[in-house]
Parts: structure tokens; sequence; C-alpha cells
């Protein structure tokens, strides 16, 4: 984790009153029955940001109390469940490119973590380090199930005849979100179980055995809480802008789930970066190639749950020039990380990739 020692025990004054504020200004708002104008827009988006940095500042806190590897899967799953709401708010509310959401997300979530952050992460510290090294076990591991569900949830929809379209039918889309969940659960046992030790190589933090303690856990929980509904109600209010926005600039719809992705992402690339530079590239994929897996093993079949449930239509299939990248993607990371050392070099090739996702997104 990313916490200065010397904070560990402590609650920092903006982390509990950003998502106090956010859930002040979103109670007002729904109270009165108003959106959000033009002269409360930056500070509600302003006030979203900041209590997606304080809950993901909280999630490190517990993380810390649980200890490695529960404190990576603890804000995976903070930032997955942050992922999810803002997904399903936006469905809810209809419109133009609703329908192919959870696709965009998660695939630009896989993206910006395979070759933004992960790429990011190899630059600095080969800049800084020269060379790194992290355990091969783990992201072997990380990258085999990462890879299977990525082919089942988006790549598979767009060969299967039963429906036509990039689409499962209902039956399909139940099988392949509880094959995506059970491997998830099993990467999980493994992570946290039966070979624990893959992971847990350089993920101490830098405060050595410093712990929060309970009464600092028991407000980080609190505040957790307390941002989470924040994110999802101001995710409601904000939501028909955001759409609006990107419709009059003339961009793909498919570029709200880019917003939405690099949004929840934000804090966890920073963490990840500062655990890089820092010679602790292990503790960084851990990080994020576990935030990857949660996204796209959690929030396909969560939301497809959902949207069978509520008769909700939804598009998982991705394009052709969508599944080359992502293919190219998934056959760089097993290159890089297949030897347990990386380079700057390795760093170079990864953001060139994302540059190119980057450019294809607003003009594709």
């Amino acid at each position: 984790m990313s916490l200065d020692p010397a904070s560990i025990d402590r609650i920092p004054l903006w982390s509990a009153v950003v998502p106090a504020a956010a859930l002040a200004l979103a109670a007002v708002l729904f109270a009165g029955g108003a959106g959000v104008g033009p002269v409360l827009l930056l500070p509600a988006s302003l006030l979203m940001l900041g209590t997606v940095f304080a809950a993901v500042r909280h999630a490190e806190v517990l993380a810390l109390r649980l200890g490695e590897p529960y404190g990576s899967i603890l804000l995976a799953l903070a930032i997955t469940l942050i992922e999810v709401t803002l997904i399903v708010s936006l469905m809810l509310a209809g419109g133009p490119g609703t329908d192919t959401l959870a696709r965009d997300t998660v695939y630009a979530t896989v993206m910006i973590v395979l070759t933004g952050i992960v790429g990011g992460c190899l630059l600095v510290g080969g800049m800084h380090h020269h060379e790194q090294s992290f355990r091969l076990d783990s992201a072997t591991s990380a990258l085999s199930v990462l890879g299977t569900i990525a082919a089942l949830s988006l790549i598979l929809p767009v060969v299967t005849r039963t429906a036509l379209g990039p689409v499962f039918a209902p039956t399909q889309l139940l099988a392949v979100g509880l094959v995506s969940i059970v491997l998830y659960a099993v990467f999980l046992y493994v992570q946290t179980t039966s070979h624990r030790e893959y992971f847990a190589e350089g993920v101490v933090a830098g405060g050595g055995n410093a712990v929060p303690g309970r009464r600092t856990a028991a407000f980080s929980l609190l505040l957790l809480l307390a941002g989470l509904v924040a994110v999802v109600l101001h995710a409601k209010l904000l939501s028909p802008m955001l759409k609006q926005a990107v419709a009059a600039m003339e961009l793909p719809a498919s570029l709200v789930g880019v917003v939405i992705a690099a949004i929840v992402l934000l804090p966890e690339a920073l963490s990840a970066l500062q655990a890089a530079r820092a010679n602790r590239l292990q503790a960084a994929l851990n990080l994020v190639l576990g935030s990857a897996l949660a996204t796209i093993g959690l929030t396909i079949p969560i939301v497809g749950f959902l949207a069978l449930y509520l008769d909700l239509p939804m598009v998982v299939g991705l394009s052709g020039t969508e599944m080359g990248l992502l293919l190219l993607a998934l056959y760089i990371s097993g290159i890089s990380l297949a030897t347990g050392r990386t380079t700057m070099l390795q760093g170079a090739v990864h953001l060139g990739i994302f540059a190119v996702f980057l450019v294809l997104a607003v003009k594709p």
C-alpha cells in the first residue's frame, strides 16, 4: 500500500470531510428533486472524484489491518463495487449506449490496467531501478484466469449462434457468468490460502510492521461505506450530463465506459506507480492485476444477472478492432511478465499499445 507510515493510525481530515460533503450535497439535490445544474456540475464532479480517492484511502487502511494479500483483494473489490454501481446507475437511466456500457467499461478497465498502468509501472520502475523482479507464479496465475474470462465474456459472444449479434442468450450468459465467478473464487483461494506465498513477496508496506489500530480501522470502515454510498448517488446525479456531453461533442458512446474506468482506476494507478517507483513491483502487480480480475470476473456476471432480472438489453461482444487490441494486450502481457524480471523496454511497449487504445476510443 502507498500510505505514509506516519499517517497509518490516523484519519486525515479531508478523507472524512469530502465523503460527508458529497453525501450532504446528494441528499439536498435528491430531496429537492433537482438534478445537477451547470452551477453545481464542477463542485459535484470534484466531490465525486475526491470521494473515490477517500474510499480507496480507507480501503488501504483496512487492507493494512487485514494484512496481505487480503489488502490487494479488498482494494480490488472496493473499486469493482464502485464501478458496478456506476454502470448500473447509467443503465437504469437508459438512453443510447447503455446496452453496451458494461462491455465498454470492462474492456476499458482491462486495457487501462494491462497497457496503461502496468506499462507505467514497468517504465517508472525500469527508469529508477534499471531492472525489477517479481514472483513469476503470481503473474502467470492472474494472467491465465484473466485471459480465460476475457475470452469467454468479451470474445465468445461474437461467434455464438443462438442469439443474433454480439450478445449471449440468457442461458449462455448465466453459464459464462457462473464460470467467471467460480474461476475468480478459485483464484482468491489460491491467492489467500493454498499458494499465498506466490503473492506475499514484496507486498509489505514501507511502514514495516506498522498496523492501524482497531479504532482507526473501524472509522475507516464507516467512512468507506459512506464514500461508496456517496459515489452511487453522485453517479445517478451526474450520469445524464456525462452522456449529454459525450453526445454533444459527437464522440462515441463507448467513451462513457472509458471515463468510468479511468475515474475508478485513478487512485489505484497512483498507488501502483508509487509502489513500482519504490522498487516494489510485486505489490504493484498484485494490486492492478487483482483489480482487472475482480472487474472482469465480477462486473459482467453481476451486471448480466441484473440485466436478465430487470429485462435490460446488454451487449457483451467486442468489435473486431477491440478484439484485436485486447488479444494483443494479453499476448504482450504474457511475454513481458514471462521471466519474472522487467526493464523499461517492456513498459514502453505497453504504453505504445495504450496510446493506440486511447486514439481508437475517440476515433474508432
